[in-house]
Formats: C-alpha cells, sequence, structure tokens
C-alpha cells in the first residue's frame, strides 16, 4: 500500500470513528494516532499535503 493511500485509509476510519463513537472513544483516539502517524510517514517522503488531502471541486453558482 502506497504511502498516500495508507494515510487517506486511516484518516477514513478515524472520521468513521468519531461519527460511530465520538472524540473521546479510546478506538477513535487510536485511530487518530495512526492516520496522524501515516501522514506524518507521507510527509516525511516528500509527498506534499494536497496528495493526502487533495482538494474538493464543488462547483460555484454565478448567481
Amino acid at each position: 500500500m502506497t504511502l498516500i493511500r495508507a494515510a487517506r485509509t486511516a484518516q477514513h476510519l478515524a472520521v468513521r470513528a468519531i461519527t460511530l463513537h465520538g472524540l473521546a472513544h479510546p478506538v477513535t483516539l487510536a485511530l487518530l494516532a495512526a492516520a496522524s502517524t501515516a501522514a506524518a510517514r507521507a510527509w516525511d517522503r516528500g509527498h506534499p499535503v494536497h496528495a493526502i488531502h487533495p482538494r474538493l471541486h464543488r462547483h460555484r453558482s454565478t448567481t
């Protein structure tokens, strides 16, 4: 698994845990730690932040 994919997966799992268990739950805290570690590894290897957190393309209304 690539570093970027690992970081995105860890972040996704942490968000799901927050939704299901809340922020203070031990599982959530462990997944947040894993997500931050994965992101730090990707950063240390030279991957830019936008590779981990791609920009969302939103359509702006012209009205």
